[in-house]
């Protein structure tokens, strides 16, 4: 069931409906079940992996909480988060590494058929081992209790409107919230219908018209040259930056209508002045959960300086391989863990922001080396890649023609240009301003016949603007 589809449109008014009208006691229930539901509407088998990831985590949790032997309690936990992995992997790692070793040995001139398995990736499946993995080790680490109430805790295993593609929730945050009694608020409900608008218009209006223009190029780079591909690429930075934050934007929406504040996973990255800030800005529920699990455990910046430029490598090429099992996701891991211990060489924290021009100047850099790194990221195989790279300024001696054949390469007409820049640039501009305020909570401040008329030009762009059909979310198939 996605956000972006007529069941949803029917499922969400009947599940806030009872929801408010139920007794407190009684609204995990619902949460669960429902929760359960949305997930089973993509396919019902998979539903078992939830209950499996669920109850090796609560059980760890509870035995952990109640161990004071310190080996045993490494020993649960090893155990408990292996058996997590142990089903990601199956689903999404086996085939990869599987193909991958018989590449390497093909290397020797040994040849195998790689053993493959034919499996549909379950959807959400990173984002809720993920979840249960950083309960299990808050738990062991003593910063939260073990929750003995299992409902509560499938529901916040299980919350519909971020199971799928996160924000990845810390179980002190969520979980009080799921078992805490909540009263209706106007105005919390009303500032997430606004929130859910917004977030379907980057989605429906901006990322799936964009994405038919990058899936032109990249589809088949090979068949494309010169502006062509430099303009997919530029397309993909918001192709993926609207889908990604429009499914965050609809999923917090979606929970203040139950009373329910998730965490913000995007703080306007594409204005950041180094790639630093940027992934403090970007898909931030992830970002800090391998800061918190992976690269501090490793040591983090209280190491040495080679140890420390190490840690930020493997945390960001982990980083790479959870967005998919692809060597495609590891070379743009990569590529960011590599910039990252470039700009702590030449830029100490003191400069990493500038002002005026050069801060323009620099959130410029920062966007163009993001938007180069999203070629691997975006492509099928590096060999296609490093395609799009080579071939990227080809004909540019003839400025005139390398643009305009560009842009017909991809089947784009004047109006259709017109059209995407004025909503980009409205996406820059609400960035922009959401860098100093809360941009929906002051549109509810403006005069009733200004505010309305806003809602209704929003509603209207969606309704008649957006692409025919319920496109999926990118981040579906991580």
């Amino acid at each position: 069931m996605l956000f972006n589809s007529l069941s949803f449109a029917i499922f969400l008014p009947i599940v806030f409906s009872i929801y408010w009208l139920l007794p407190h006691k009684y609204r995990w229930i619902l949460i669960l079940a429902s929760s359960y539901y949305f997930y089973m509407s993509w396919n019902a088998k998979y539903i078992v992996l939830i209950l499996f990831t669920t109850c090796v985590s609560y059980g760890a949790a509870r035995l952990l909480e109640n161990e004071k032997n310190l080996k045993k309690k490494k020993m649960i936990l090893g155990i408990s988060a292996f058996l997590c992995l142990l089903v990601l992997f199956f689903f999404k790692y086996f085939n990869f590494v599987s193909e991958s070793f018989t590449a390497f040995l093909e290397i020797f001139t040994i040849q195998l058929n790689p053993i493959t398995l034919k499996l549909f990736l379950p959807v959400g499946i990173s984002f809720y081992t993920f979840q249960t993995l950083s309960y299990v080790i808050d738990v062991y680490r003593g910063k939260i209790p073990a929750e003995k109430h299992f409902g509560y805790y499938a529901a916040f295993v299980s919350f519909f409107p971020q199971l799928v593609a996160g924000p990845i929730e810390r179980a002190a945050d969520l979980m009080p919230q799921i078992k805490e009694e909540h009263t209706f608020d106007y105005d919390n409900a009303a500032y997430g219908l606004k929130l859910m608008a917004w977030g379907l218009f980057k989605k429906m209006v901006i990322a799936d018209t964009l994405s038919k223009y990058v899936s032109a190029v990249y589809d088949a780079p090979q068949k494309m040259a010169g502006f062509s591909l430099i303009l997919a690429t530029f397309f993909f930075s918001f192709q993926i930056y609207c889908d990604f934050s429009g499914y965050s934007d609809i999923a917090a929406g979606t929970s203040r209508l139950l009373g329910i504040h998730l965490s913000t996973n995007f703080k306007s990255p594409y204005f950041s002045q180094s790639i630093k800030e940027f992934w403090s800005r970007w898909h931030i529920s992830l970002s800090t959960w391998f800061r918190d699990y992976v690269y501090i455990p490793l040591g983090g910046n209280r190491t040495g300086k080679v140890r420390h430029a190490l840690n930020l490598l493997i945390t960001f090429l982990a980083s790479g391989l959870w967005h998919g099992a692809n060597w495609t996701f590891v070379v743009w891991g990569g590529i960011h863990g590599a910039a990252q211990v470039v700009e702590n060489i030449i830029l100490p924290e003191n400069r990493m922001k500038s002002r005026g021009i050069a801060a323009f100047f620099r959130t410029l850099f920062v966007f163009l080396f993001i938007s180069f790194a999203w070629v691997f990221f975006v492509s099928n195989s590096i060999p296609d890649a490093l395609y799009v790279i080579k071939h990227a300024f080809d004909g540019i001696s003839a400025p005139g023609s390398y643009i305009y054949n560009g842009y017909a390469g991809i089947g784009m007409s004047l109006s259709s240009i017109i059209k995407e820049n004025v909503f980009l640039v409205l996406l820059l501009v609400y960035d922009w301003m959401s860098l100093k305020s809360d941009v929906i909570a002051d549109c509810g401040k403006l005069k009733t016949p200004i505010r309305w008329a806003i809602y209704v030009l929003l509603s209207v762009t969606i309704l008649f603007l957006s692409q025919k059909g319920a496109a999926e979310f990118i981040y579906f198939q991580f």
